[in-house]
């Protein structure tokens, strides 16, 4: 896949990046770099190779969740800014 201005543009629209006509030409060429160090991976035959999800053979090692302090909802509220005695009242962020 070859890389052109009009690519660049494109994935710097999806990105929400605004880019300046010499930063679109060393993004080309950044962009085909990639893309050939890409190239060279594929060319490795890896027939047999287990594909790698996790760095480490270990599954989820958590720890117990354990009560360590519980506060009332008065004690929770007591530093609010706003609240009605139940709940915290906060600004309206959906429309």
């Amino acid at each position: 896949m070859t890389i052109d201005k009009e690519t660049v543009e494109k994935v710097a629209h999806l990105a929400r990046l605004e880019l300046a006509e010499d930063e679109t030409e060393q993004m080309i060429a950044d962009m085909s770099k990639i893309l050939g160090f890409m190239d060279k991976l594929n060319e490795i035959d890896t027939t047999g190779v287990e594909p790698l999800v996790y760095m480490t053979d270990e599954i989820n090692v958590l720890r117990e969740d354990v009560v360590k302090q519980q506060i009332t909802h008065q004690e929770a509220l007591q530093n609010a800014p706003k609240h009605d005695g139940k709940y915290f009242l906060v600004a309206k962020v959906i429309g």
